[in-house]
């Protein structure tokens, strides 16, 4: 069929007004711009072209260099394939929407067609041609970058297995919700929006040549309903496939109480939206029937029906089941669907196989009761990583360019035989510590460019001084880690880039022996190597030019970028959820830098739904703004299946797999094969060091506080729930996790643990469970651990256990004094003073831990000097709590004893080396401690009473003063063993003074 069929050829404008052409009005641009234009606009381009490919060349260089360029190219053929698929079938359906409607468009619009229209007709047919390609082009290129974005989805459901588990109402197994489900629900999602766009596009097309007309009565052309009601049969057939869907859908969908399918959805919606997917196919047919019919009465009837039935069928009577069947009886309907939802989120969550305990907690502390528990105290970790950063920073950090991190790691590591927590931090590099008259692209990127060694302290010790005992600390020296690389050349703190190796050196650390340094030469094959166009690339990337001109900067030069281990595992694993927190280890010669990964779905049925980021926040990452939450996200099913790697010094990435059972992790390794190392090759000096990670637990405590009840009649009432206490010392926040070693009620050694605990919703603050899960990976064997991931719950019985806050107030107001000879006063006390002589008291992690029957609160307690410069905490003394009472001491092992009454029962983990002896123990008394004033006389004898002894007052009046003086100045530097010292002098001093003191009273004859 011709065009002349379709009425006239457009008109050309061209030929109108034939004669010489006329001269345009108004200025033009002087010819001699035109070429500088034109110039300019081409080397715009050139730079656009530039910047894409030096990114692209960069980004093919960085994954070589990590050796995992299987992850970038299977991304980008993916992201390719569906961006081209996508945007070209959206395209060709907006094309062949305009394409037919012009095509069929009237030789003569129907009338009455205003001359409006024509006029509007007249300005789009010059530019038709073009914008018949363009729009559609334009169109699909957004549509196609939205495709491209469901890589891993389209991937997950081309390699998707079985879980092995068969949903309850469906009898499909899960995987089906997992991996086809997301792609399904994505496919009718797109064909829904390319076919209204379709629509739209066809129906404005006809419109603006004639095939519709607007006026009282809505007229059209048979070509035009015939166009139109094929799209729009497209469109409800594809509505009535997602009506069908969301059946499945309601398996993971959020109810007023419980993720997944209740009764009403069960009874009402499942049926209700079969019949509407019943409905719209025949509604599609109707639609069709314009072809033969040529009227849109019985399309309009079918939508008229489809929306009736849409409100009464899908809305009213779902809504009506439930008020007037469900809502009367609704605990017995639900019952079944809850506990289909407890058994769902506890296997989802991976704590289906809790061992729950009653435990029948004691409030009373006997003398023998920590004897049977012995094996525990020494484990206490004292030294609380959230406080003794600026510990660490002004004891070892040695210079102004290094810095730990805020919130320092908790590990262990064998020391003379025995496993030792650890309290342990790199000392890395701070650009911002560099004096600024030394700081240029020079220094920062090719000078300056890693930290040096780890410092590391034993967790439940502390020198004289209140310092940590370090067992690794001075640049230069080697401790109890034996020699290994210490460069940190891959941190969480390095900058952007550095240019190292090719011959040149950089600064390695101050020399110890002098003021000058020590310098290095980086001799790893971290990072690309900047030779021929390379170094042009990474120029275009960072927009520098001291790339090409700085002699620093040679071909056998590397460059060390995306340095973070959060950043290196994440490019390298993108379907990876990441923990919050990377921490360095020093394993064979090595420091790692390892790192949890989790795989998540949102779409497992009946789990319940939480969101990571609030699930993870506590009063650590709301308050330290360098410590990152894991990533948000709405998930209801988590699995720890990757530990993750990351070499120090070369910045090597290494996956393993850790979960061998977990069929996503499955799917993403033959998606990526090879990518990730199978768990045999973990060696077992990594094994060591791996540990329960905190997010995880994080998110399966917020679970437990209403999980933790499996009968579905009582979670129903909900009077068993619970909830994580807030922090003592900041109330806004919930508690963190810690990290100890303890012996669970049944253990039979310590184990390296993951801790928490509970009270019971509302206004009482009072302690209702305690949970503890192994963290100890594996031996050095390297086999993983049977009791890796063992999650132990106690729920309290018996008397009622004080909460984290009562027991934190409690001690701030103890008016019981100390037993300690060096802290005799109470704690009360104790604070007003050290407030009152510009020291801050900081109290510290509030440990808990089921020992002697019951629950033993231990809380470090530190002082730091408000206005002192170079100041730093100081751990001077531990506070405990049993029931109702509390003590507190310079040492845990003499609060302990005054505790329990002189049965500690083990010479336990003390804080230095002026721990008393253990009453029944075999303790020896301790000496006293080097660098402190040894106390006053003590062995004069005062004057027969009545008789007044002058020297000796005098004496004990100037000991009395000078003990006072030197407890003054030892408060004012924040010295409290010093402090109490002297108040043990000054009380000895006072009582000598009154001894030898005249007195009153007459002596009675005999």
């Amino acid at each position: 069929m011709s065009d002349s069929n379709f009425g006239p050829p457009p008109r050309n404008f061209d030929d109108d007004d034939a004669g010489p052409p006329r001269r345009p009005e108004g200025p033009t641009l002087p010819p001699a711009r035109r070429p500088l234009v034109t110039a300019l606009v081409v080397a715009g381009a050139l730079v656009v072209v530039l910047a894409i490919a030096a990114q692209f060349w960069t980004e093919v260089l960085w994954y070589q260099s990590v050796s995992f360029s299987s992850v970038f190219t299977t991304q980008l053929v993916t992201k390719v394939v569906l961006g081209v698929v996508g945007g070209l079938l959206t395209a060709a359906v907006v094309w062949s929407s305009i394409h037919v409607a012009y095509r069929t468009r009237p030789i003569y619009a129907p009338s009455p067609d205003t001359q409006a229209m024509e006029h509007y007709r007249q300005l789009v047919e010059p530019m038709r041609r073009t914008a018949t390609v363009a729009a559609p082009l334009a169109i699909g290129l957004f549509a196609g970058l939205s495709a491209a974005t469901q890589w891993d989805t389209f991937l997950l459901w081309r390699n998707g297995t079985p879980f092995g588990t068969t949903d309850p109402e469906f009898g499909l197994d899960v995987g089906f919700f997992v991996f086809d489900l997301p792609w399904i629900n994505f496919v009718i999602a797109f064909l829904t929006m390319i076919l209204v766009i379709g629509f739209i596009t066809a129906a404005f097309t006809h419109y603006l040549y004639g095939g519709i007309v607007a006026s009282q009565k809505m007229r059209s052309t048979q070509a035009a309903r015939v166009h139109l009601s094929v799209i729009a049969a497209a469109l409800v057939l594809v509505r009535g496939i997602a009506f069908w869907v969301d059946r499945y859908n309601l398996a993971t969908a959020q109810g007023t109480k419980i993720t997944g399918i209740q009764y009403t959805q069960a009874h009402a919606d499942i049926p209700t939206k079969g019949i509407l997917a019943l409905a719209a196919v025949m509604c599609a047919l109707m639609f069709l029937t314009v072809i033969w019919t040529r009227s849109w009465r019985l399309p309009v009837v079918g939508v008229a029906v489809l929306a009736v039935i849409v409100v009464a069928v899908g809305g009213i009577y779902p809504a009506l089941i439930q008020s007037l069947k469900v809502r009367p009886s609704e605990k017995s309907l639900e019952v079944p669907y809850i506990a289909r939802n407890i058994a769902a989120t506890r296997a989802a969550y991976g704590f289906d196989k809790i061992d729950v305990k009653s435990y029948d907690t004691k409030t009373v502390a006997q003398p023998n009761a920590l004897r049977s528990d012995a094996a525990t105290v020494p484990g206490i970790r004292l030294i609380d990583p959230n406080i003794v950063s600026p510990t660490f920073k002004q004891l070892e950090a040695s210079k102004g360019y290094y810095q730990f991190a805020d919130v320092l790691d908790v590990d262990r590591y064998k020391i003379d035989g025995k496993s030792q927590d650890t309290v342990i931090a790199a000392r890395e590099l701070d650009l911002n510590g560099v004096p600024d008259q030394q700081r240029n692209w020079l220094n920062d990127h090719t000078v300056y460019t890693h930290g040096y060694g780890v410092v590391a302290a034993k967790g439940n010790t502390r020198d004289d001084d209140g310092a940590p005992t370090f067992f690794e600390s001075q640049i230069g020296t080697q401790g109890a880690l034996g020699k290994y690389e210490p460069r940190i050349y891959f941190g969480e703190y390095s900058p952007d880039y550095s240019i190292v190796g090719g011959g040149k050196k950089e600064f390695d650390y101050p020399d110890p022996k002098g003021t000058g340094q020590i310098q290095y030469a980086y001799q790893g094959t971290g990072g690309v190597q900047l030779d021929g166009l390379r170094r042009l690339a990474y120029a275009v990337k960072y927009r520098e030019i001291n790339f090409l001109l700085s002699d620093a900067v040679t071909n056998d030069s590397r460059i060390l970028d995306y340095r973070t281990p959060r950043e290196r595992v994440q490019r390298v694993a993108p379907w990876l959820t990441l923990d919050g927190n990377a921490y360095p280890a020093v394993v064979d010669g090595r420091v790692l830098w390892i790192l949890d990964g989790y795989t998540t779905s949102a779409n497992y049925p009946y789990s319940q739904t939480t969101t990571l980021d609030a699930a993870t926040e506590d009063a650590v990452t709301s308050t330290r703004t360098a410590v990152r939450a894991v990533q948000g996200g709405q998930v209801n099913y988590v699995r720890n299946s990757v530990k993750a790697t990351v070499d120090a010094y070369d910045g090597s990435v290494t996956l393993y797999q850790w979960d061998e059972q977990d069929p996503i992790l499955k799917a993403w390794m033959s998606i990526f094969p090879g990518t990730v190392k199978p768990l045999s090759d973990i060696k077992g000096s990594l094994m060591e060091h791996l540990r329960y990670p905190e997010d995880l637990f994080k998110v399966q405590r917020q679970l437990l506080q209403k999980y933790h009840d499996n009968d579905a009649n009582s979670f129903y009432g909900g009077q068993n729930f619970w909830q994580v206490p807030e922090d003592p010392s900041q109330t806004e926040f919930v508690q963190p996790p810690y990290y100890l070693s303890l012996a669970m009620p049944g253990q039979s050694s310590p184990a390296f643990s993951l801790t928490s605990t509970f009270m019971p919703t509302g206004d009482r603050n009072v302690l209702s469970g305690f949970l503890a899960v192994d963290g100890d990976a594996g031996s050095e064997t390297g086999k993983k651990s049977a009791q890796y991931g063992t999650m132990r719950l106690l729920e309290t019985t018996g008397g009622t256990v004080n909460g984290p806050g009562q027991v934190y107030n409690a001690m701030r107001s103890s008016a019981v004094s100390s037993k300690d000879p060096e802290l005799p006063t109470t704690l009360a006390q104790y604070i007003g003073t050290t407030n009152s002589n510009g020291n801050s008291v900081i109290f510290g992690n509030q440990l808990t831990l089921p020992v002697g029957g019951g629950l033993l609160y231990v809380q470090p307690i530190y002082s730091q000097a408000r206005a002192q410069s170079g100041s730093y905490p100081r751990l001077v003394a531990v506070a405990v709590s049993f029931g109702n009472k509390i003590a507190w001491a310079g040492s845990l092992d003499l609060a302990l004893n005054d505790l329990f009454e002189g049965q500690s029962g083990a010479s336990a983990g003390d804080t230095g080396t002026n721990t008393p002896s253990t009453p029944g123990t075999g303790g020896t008394p301790t000496p006293t401690p080097t660098g402190t004033s040894t106390p006053g006389p003590t062995t004069s004898q005062p004057a027969p009473t009545g008789t007044p002894d002058a020297a000796a007052l005098a004496q004990a009046i100037k000991d009395a003063q000078a003990a006072y003086s030197e407890g003054e100045a030892a408060l004012k530097r924040g010295d409290f063993a010093a402090y109490g010292q002297a108040q043990a002098r000054l009380q000895q001093a006072l009582q000598r003074a009154a001894d030898a003191a005249p007195q009153s009273s007459a002596t009675k004859s005999p």
